[in-house]
Parts: structure tokens; C-alpha cells; sequence
């Protein structure tokens, strides 16, 4: 069964209608960054994957007022920003926002319609463009601050809209493991039916994940493309990828398609490996299956870079690494790591190894006003 929805202390968020009685000084929502164990690119053709939410997260503080704006301002970027909530931003606005990832929040306002403005401040220990699934963790907190209320999939699909909204066509992975991980556990989630299961993280297993050095936009690379090509793809067979086995593979003519689609329906089969080894607590098995995964990436659905696959070789003959691979959409950003408390010297990368550990997933807490 899944797991409930966000944690919530104090008094109930409020809902789209307003906060009622007892009208709350601040909400604080929070919700974690995510990384990707094994499972690239199956969110999105009906696949598997095995996301982990970590202890890097998105923190929104959301001070509401009778006004019809929101008034936002970030840690990360020093320009602030005003959104409208009454009327809410039309599709033909979003793009017109600055600074860029105002664009993001406008896109959650139209989705969302919030009851009343205020004074929102975002913080954030999740990089930005690394994989990490940033985005994920503003949508997912200022969601929930702004009053969204519902399951772990409907606020992902909320979320998933207000990206595409915003340019970016993502699947649901990171917004629904941002709502729906738990601490010391991956999740093993089935896109067709949008079901998951936890899978333990051994205690005697370290995650590492470690920046490549190169920064991008999922919307600006070759991630649109790989989506529509796996489209094209599962239009050929009749079914979506992540059903697909093997022995269906010849029945698409064009070579790059089948290269697409081999690395979908192999990556499906590592997932359920990755699974079945850690609920052995067989972490050089797992590891084994996430460098295969990396490969995969780099030359059968060619999202690898070179800076990459030479961090992920250097990182898979380090003692101690049980594996490594590209995680997020591609392009560039991190590679993760299954490895050996120790075995990444941070020293070898600097300001690039970051230690991570599974995570709760997104809560909401609600600051009364102070009594006079």
C-alpha cells in the first residue's frame, strides 16, 4: 500500500478555500530533493524506477495577507518576484516572468489557484541544475504552503503540470518521491499504475553523490527529443516502453528507436535487480547493476557526456565503490554513487561530493499567530 501523504503538526494547512478559523501567522512547508538510484527515463514510458527522496530539501515560509500577490523571494537568487493569485497567471504569462524560475512558480499559481496573496520566502540546500530534482522540491513545497491538499499522485500530477507548464515536459518521479519517501528506504515505483513499494537502503551502505561540473536546463537539451523519440517508439510496438520485454524489440525498424528502446526494457529488468539486491543487503550486486545502468545511458539512449562517463570511470575504480552511474535527466549534472562508508574522498572533488542519505518525505507545519 502506499504511504500516507505529507506529515502535517499544529493546526491543519489550509485548503484552496481559505485558512477558516484559527488563521495561521505563517505555513512552512518542506520537501526534499531527490536521487535517482536506478531507473532513468521509465517514468515516462510507463517503466520503473528506484528514487530515493534525500536530506536536501526546499523550504517555503508562506505569510499570507489579504492581497491578491504573491511577493517571493529566494536564497538563490537575489531578484525577487510578484505573482498574481487573483486573477492567476494565464498559459500566455508564465513565459513572461523574470527571474527565470518565477516562471516555475507562475506555472504552480495557474494550477493550483490559491485562496490569497502574502509574503513567501524560498530556501534551498538542493543545487540547482545537478539532477538533484530542484524544481520538484519548490513545486512540491510551495504547493503545499499555498494550501494543495491531496494524495501523494495528485499533488505530483499538479506539479507535473505546472512544469510542462514551464517548458519543462517531466515525468512524475520527482515530484511523487519528494511526497512519498520515507527515511532509510528507496521506492519502487510502477508508472503504469502509479503503485510503490519501499525498498531498505543497507545502513552499511553510503550514497554519494558527486556534480559532474556541468550545469544545464533539462528544456534546453536533448531531453525533449529523447521523450519524443520513446513516443515514436512505443507507437511502433502499440505499447509503452516500459511494458515492452526484450523479444519485442525487432518490431521497430529504425535503429536509433530500438537503441531508445533496448535501453528502456533493459533499465526496467536493473530496477528489479537493484530491488530484489538490497532487500538481500547485497549492495556489490546493486552497484554492479547501476554501472551497466550508466552504460546504457551513454551509448544506447545517449544522454551521457564526456565529463561524465570519465567521473563515472574514475569514481567505478575507486576501492570501495560498489557502483556509479549518470542520475537525473542527462546532459550533464551528478553521478550517484552505491559505495563503502569513506570509500569517496571529497578531497579528490572539491565542493563536489555531497553525501546524502533516504529522507522523509514533503511535510507541513503551521506557526500560530503569537498571542498578545
Amino acid at each position: 500500500m502506499p504511504p500516507e501523504g505529507p506529515q502535517e503538526h499544529g493546526t491543519s494547512p489550509p485548503g484552496r478555500g481559505g485558512f477558516g478559523r484559527g488563521e495561521p501567522f505563517a505555513v512552512v512547508a518542506r520537501a526534499p530533493g531527490r536521487v535517482n538510484l536506478i531507473g532513468e527515463h521509465t517514468d515516462y514510458n510507463q517503466g520503473l524506477a528506484l528514487p530515493v527522496a534525500i536530506d536536501l530539501e526546499t523550504r517555503v515560509r508562506f505569510v499570507p495577507d489579504a492581497s491578491a500577490q504573491l511577493r517571493l523571494t529566494t536564497s538563490v537568487d537575489g531578484a525577487p518576484a510578484t505573482v498574481s493569485v487573483h486573477p492567476p497567471p494565464g498559459p500566455a504569462d508564465v513565459d513572461a516572468f523574470a527571474p527565470q524560475w518565477a516562471r516555475l512558480v507562475a506555472a504552480l499559481v495557474m494550477q493550483s489557484h490559491p485562496a490569497r496573496g502574502g509574503a513567501v520566502r524560498i530556501t534551498s540546500t538542493v543545487p540547482l541544475g545537478s539532477g538533484l530534482s530542484s524544481s520538484a522540491a519548490l513545486c512540491v513545497a510551495l504547493a503545499l504552503a499555498l494550501g494543495v491538499a491531496g494524495d501523494p499522485v495528485a499533488t505530483a500530477e499538479l506539479c507535473r503540470r505546472a512544469e510542462a507548464a514551464a517548458g519543462s515536459e517531466v515525468g512524475l518521479m520527482d515530484p511523487l518521491v519528494s511526497m512519498a519517501g520515507q527515511a532509510g528506504h528507496g521506492l519502487v515505483v510502477d508508472f503504469a499504475d502509479l503503485g510503490w513499494e519501499l525498498v531498505p537502503v543497507p545502513a552499511g551502505a553510503e550514497l554519494v553523490v558527486v556534480h559532474s561540473g556541468v550545469e544545464r536546463v533539462l528544456s534546453s537539451t536533448g531531453y525533449p527529443q529523447r521523450r519524443a523519440e520513446c513516443a515514436a517508439a512505443a507507437r511502433e510496438l502499440g505499447i509503452p516502453l516500459g511494458r515492452a520485454g526484450p523479444a519485442d524489440l525487432a518490431g521497430i525498424a529504425d535503429p536509433t528507436l530500438r537503441r531508445r528502446a533496448r535501453y528502456v526494457v533493459a533499465e526496467c529488468a536493473r530496477v528489479r535487480s537493484v530491488a530484489a539486491s538490497l532487500r538481500n543487503g547485497d549492495v556489490t550486486l546493486a552497484g554492479e547493476a547501476m554501472t551497466e545502468s550508466h552504460w546504457g545511458q551513454s551509448e544506447d539512449f545517449e544522454v551521457s557526456t564526456p565529463v561524465v562517463d570519465r567521473l563515472v570511470r574514475d569514481l567505478s575504480a575507486t576501492p570501495g565503490v560498489h557502483g556509479a552511474r549518470l542520475t537525473g535527466g542527462g546532459f550533464g549534472g551528478c553521478v550517484v554513487v552505491l559505495a563503502e562508508p569513506g570509500a569517496v574522498d571529497a578531497g579528490r572533488w572539491p565542493g563536489r561530493v555531497t553525501r546524502v542519505s533516504p529522507a522523509r518525505g514533503a511535510s507541513v507545519d503551521v506557526e500560530p499567530r503569537a498571542q498578545p
